[in-house]
């Protein structure tokens, strides 16, 4: 007490700056044991009551409560993410079951280490309120709060995508959306869908798979997941290898077909995945990598052209087979799932020691892209939520303060490099100089360009993968998606691209859709790529480029050539 007998602090002796709701005690506590108030914390005796003059008169703004109730409610959506707006979310753990210490200095590849994790599966191209069945690729972000730091995995359940090119993106992705005059999606004008991809045939993989079987999973339980981008993996001696990493599905794969996809309920995969965790089916996956070294990538693309930098290639499994790491489960459903699924932000630039991104350029892209988004969406402190903060043994200080809803702004420590009050340090465990520091050479403008080894994987998918029923549906499925395409010259280009990969693919494509395609594409020009397979010089170039003036096309199409690593210690 104070002389003048006021209370210093609270009643229970904290000091009021140590008072605040406690993020786990308000997420557990039932209805039961909490009492209802307004925002500020005052108790109210309804919900529904309002101020007005009179019995029969106007509101009074003096009413607190009714005016704390419409102006949140009218602020209760934070815009939907641009790709990836529909999906599920659950809580688990990991666990290293094989080390990984030979290869790459992360602490949490030790065996027997394990750590939290929260995953995000989700559609692609819809917004929040469609189809769980779409035929889509499917979102797989994996977020481990490792004791260095939050590693964040964003994946998906194919091993390549649509695109080499980063600047691309956003016009692809606006071809997945709805129309801007009809505002259609491509269910029922598929017009953009094929308009972009019959101009840019390295998508045809992509394609490939999406039309085919895997193109709608049975759920998010019965997936696998690909990082798709080429990664690096330093050990504590400063040596690396490239990696790829997989995460194969402890229940195996399902697939549901476009006609019985029409049956199923618009959230069906959020109830499977929900339904089967409250019942204790926990669902599982292996963590697996692929690696090769410096010198083994270049002589992949000197001798078989495929190009580790290139998100439409894959890495032959006999070549480069998977070495299972770890595995994970998920085995908690979310409390609320706008607090710990739609507030989750997933960063493939949040990486702890021992794991560095390479060259890849649609990877160096999403670098930037994605807590950018989140920082826009979200907010910039969009870290300090609980469901995106990292857990780690150590007290964590920076010198970002301030900004929107700032809520762990580190007190009074300094908010710069102080000598007064200095910060602790930890050394530097990974050689970046080593690491990345084999680039050098000049600014150069890049466009990839289609050649006949983007071919050879579809092929191989056609030729050796798709059984004869895989084959009939996977033309069913473009033949009945391309019905609604209004341009039969798309169609013509289109099939084109097929043509490269299998003349059996066009020739049943054009009894199926009733258009004669092209003979091929080298008597074709593309407004989105070089076109390394054209006959007649002017149509090799993009989109009108001229030969005058630094085409944007190189000899190695972005591939590491042979001497790219040329002092590069390999394992």
């Amino acid at each position: 007490m104070t002389s003048n007998g006021s209370t210093a602090h609270a009643p229970s002796g904290q000091k009021n700056g140590d008072l605040h709701r406690d993020y786990n005690n308000d997420r557990n506590t039932t209805s039961q044991n909490a009492i209802y108030t307004t925002s500020n914390g005052v108790p109210m005796p309804h919900p529904y009551e309002t101020q007005r003059v009179g019995e029969n008169g106007p509101l009074l703004l003096q009413d607190f409560h009714l005016i704390d109730l419409l102006s949140h409610f009218d602020r209760e959506r934070i815009p939907e993410r641009v790709v990836h707006a529909k999906g599920s979310g659950a809580h688990g753990y990991y666990v290293t079951t094989d080390a990984l210490d030979d290869l790459c200095a992360a602490d949490i590849f030790q065996k027997g280490k394990k750590c939290p994790i929260t995953v995000r599966f989700s559609t692609v191209g819809g917004e929040s309120g469609s189809h769980d069945c779409a035929r889509d690729p499917r979102g797989f972000s994996v977020k481990f709060r490792t004791d260095e730091g939050n590693w964040d995995i964003v994946a998906n359940n194919t091993p390549v995508f649509f695109l080499r090119d980063p600047a691309k993106f956003p016009h692809f992705i606006h071809t997945q959306k709805r129309d801007p005059a009809t505002h259609l999606t491509h269910a029922d004008d598929s017009t953009m869908f094929w308009d972009y991809l019959s101009q840019n045939p390295e998508a045809v993989h992509q394609v490939m798979v999406l039309m085919g079987d895997r193109g709608i999973p049975d759920g998010y339980r019965f997936m696998h997941g690909y990082y798709g981008h080429t990664m690096k993996l330093v050990n504590k001696n400063g040596d690396w290898v490239y990696a790829q990493i997989h995460m194969k599905s402890k229940q195996g794969t399902k697939f549901i077909t476009q006609a019985d996809s029409a049956t199923k309920s618009p959230d069906y995969a959020q109830k499977d995945l929900f339904h089967a965790i409250e019942k204790g089916d926990y669902p599982g996956w292996d963590l697996a990598v692929q690696t090769m070294t410096p010198k083994e990538a270049e002589e992949l693309w000197e001798k078989q052209k495929i190009n580790v930098f290139d998100l439409t290639h894959i890495w032959p499994q006999k070549q480069f087979p998977l070495r299972k790491v770890g595995e994970f489960f998920l085995n908690e459903n979310v409390k609320n799932y706008f607090a710990e699924v739609e507030q989750v932000a997933f960063n493939p630039s949040h990486l702890p020691p021992g794991i560095e991104p390479s060259a890849d350029p649609v990877l160096q892209s999403r670098l930037f892209s994605y807590p950018d988004t989140h920082r826009h969406r979200v907010g910039v402190n969009y870290q300090q939520l609980p469901v995106n903060a990292p857990r780690v043994p150590y007290h964590m200080a920076n010198f970002q303060r301030d900004g929107n809803m700032s809520f762990y702004n580190q007190g009074s420590r300094p908010n710069y490099l102080s000598s007064i009050e200095p910060i602790q340090f930890r050394s530097r465990t990974v050689d970046l100089n080593k690491t990345h520091g084999h680039f050098i050479g000049d600014a150069v403008a890049f466009l990839s360009e289609v050649r006949p080894e983007d071919f050879n994987a579809p092929r191989t998918l056609w030729e050796k993968v798709f059984d004869d029923g895989a084959k009939e549906r996977f033309i069913n499925n473009v033949s009945g998606h391309m019905s609604t395409c209004r341009e039969k010259e798309i169609i013509k280009r289109q099939i084109a691209i097929f043509r490269e990969v299998s003349e059996d693919i066009a020739s049943r494509l054009e009894k199926a859709t009733g258009v004669k395609g092209y003979p091929g594409i080298s008597e074709l020009r593309f407004n989105g790529t070089h076109n390394g397979l054209a006959k007649d010089k002017s149509n090799r170039v993009a989109n009108g480029m001229n030969n005058l003036v630094n085409v944007s096309s190189t000899n190695n199409n972005g591939a590491p050539r042979a001497g790219t690593h040329e002092g590069i210690t390999a394992h």
